[in-house]
């Protein structure tokens, strides 16, 4: 499950980069435009910023989704075995002590 959710970010990541240097190309292109030209690349440049806005907001909530089942798994786990649970809290905290006391 983490290594789809890295990959829809990575995914979210690469989008992102791929957004903004066609913007950029646009924007150079849109510099020696006129009239009608102008009119177009910007249109482009609309439809580029809705086809990412409406990708970026599906990645999104599939990684809320995820995020959201995890968290329920984890919810459940915990009360289905609290003492796991407990132990393992109790190992986390007894490590830390020790590595807080080797500090002083």
């Amino acid at each position: 499950m983490k290594k789809k959710v890295e990959h829809d970010a990575s995914t979210l990541s690469d989008e992102f980069d791929i957004f903004l240097t066609d913007i950029e190309n646009l924007m150079k292109e849109a510099a020696d435009l006129t009239g009608e030209e102008f009119s177009e690349a910007k249109a482009k440049i609309n439809d580029k910023i809705a086809t990412t806005r409406e990708s970026v907001a599906s990645m999104s909530n599939s990684i809320g989704r995820k995020a959201r089942k995890t968290v329920a798994k984890a919810n459940r786990e915990i009360h289905d075995e609290p003492w796991k649970a407990i132990g393992g809290a109790a190992a986390v905290g007894l490590l830390l002590g020790l590595l807080v006391s080797r500090r002083d």
